[in-house]
């Protein structure tokens, strides 16, 4: 049993890293966003087809990270459920 507390231990941790790695992506993500609107604000040689267009990529961007991070966050519940089930 002192194994699988290892186990669950060392899966905490990494959830912990991948969480704290994600929050700091997207804390990045949020602030080249920022400035990248700030420097599309100023600038007037990019048309409004280009602007819209990267609007749009920034808002797939982001689903798709939230996605993959809602797919980890279900892989872990699974593994948990898994080991929860190993114990006596």
């Amino acid at each position: 049993m002192e194994q699988l507390h290892a186990l669950k231990q060392m899966i905490q941790m990494n959830k912990m890293a991948f969480d704290n790695s994600y929050n700091m992506m997207m804390s990045a993500f949020e602030q080249n966003k920022l400035m990248f609107n700030a420097y599309l604000s100023q600038t007037s040689g990019l048309p409004a087809e280009g602007q819209k267009a990267v609007e749009e990529w920034m808002k797939s961007y982001k689903k798709g990270c939230e996605e993959f991070k809602r797919m980890i966050d279900a892989s872990y519940e699974s593994l948990d459920e898994q080991l929860s089930k190993m114990q006596p």
